[in-house]
């Protein structure tokens, strides 16, 4: 039950993002075989080995860094949904659930969690203030406040990200030694860094692009 609820996840994040681009096709094209290819792998154990060089869980997060630049630079600014991508981060909050429960069945430190260096918790509820405010209050949003909201959303998932590859037990780990992070190298938690966090990020970066060509959110309403 506990994984599929993580799928559950991983698909509402995919739809939030296909729906927040203005149903791009590539979207909904790509990312199902995406996440097949690295569901295949980490079903059957492949990231687990964590002896090889160089570390095979590179196969699933280098990726991420080429289709997330190609989906910034060729979906049109205009096809965004702002109150789609905001609720993307909405999606932060069970997360940060998944990751305590990961955290008490031993499988990632305490560091990787709300208890610890990761504040994406802040952002999950603070995104549901935020939409709630665009759906109901129909006003432009303050244009500083957004930008700083997304800044930090985007510092705040820099340091957890960074925690979690230190935290990992491959040659560059930095922490947790005496409870490394060995749960999202398996099925399907694997998902977080491959599909989740891209996604995250990339609705963090399409705000602030949308910062950069609009003065008023309200004629963006879905």
């Amino acid at each position: 039950m506990f994984e599929i609820s993580f799928i559950l996840i991983t698909v509402l994040t995919v739809t939030l993002f296909y729906f927040g681009t203005g149903n791009n096709k590539i979207v909904l094209i790509f990312f199902p075989i995406w996440a097949l290819f690295i569901g295949t792998l980490s079903y059957i154990g492949f990231f687990e080995n964590t002896t090889s060089l160089p570390p095979r869980f590179v196969l699933a997060i280098l990726p991420t860094f080429f289709f997330a630049y190609y989906f910034i630079k060729n979906i049109a600014t205009e096809k965004i949904k702002l109150h789609y991508m905001v609720a993307i981060h909405i999606v932060r909050l069970p997360v940060e659930l998944t990751l305590f429960e990961l955290f008490l069945q031993k499988r990632i430190p305490i560091i990787m969690t709300f208890e610890g260096w990761n504040f994406d918790i802040l952002m999950g509820i603070s995104a549901i203030f935020m939409l709630i405010y665009l759906i109901i209050k129909k006003e432009t949003v303050n244009k500083m406040v957004f930008k700083t909201w997304n800044i930090i959303g985007i510092c705040f998932l820099t340091i957890i990200v960074s925690t979690a590859i230190l935290s990992a037990p491959t040659i560059i780990q930095q922490f947790a030694f005496d409870q490394p992070n060995i749960g999202i190298l398996a099925f399907p938690f694997t998902f977080l860094p491959s599909v989740v966090v891209p996604i995250v990020l990339m609705s963090h970066i399409f705000c602030l692009k949308i910062l950069s060509v609009k003065s008023s959110y309200s004629n963006l309403r879905t």
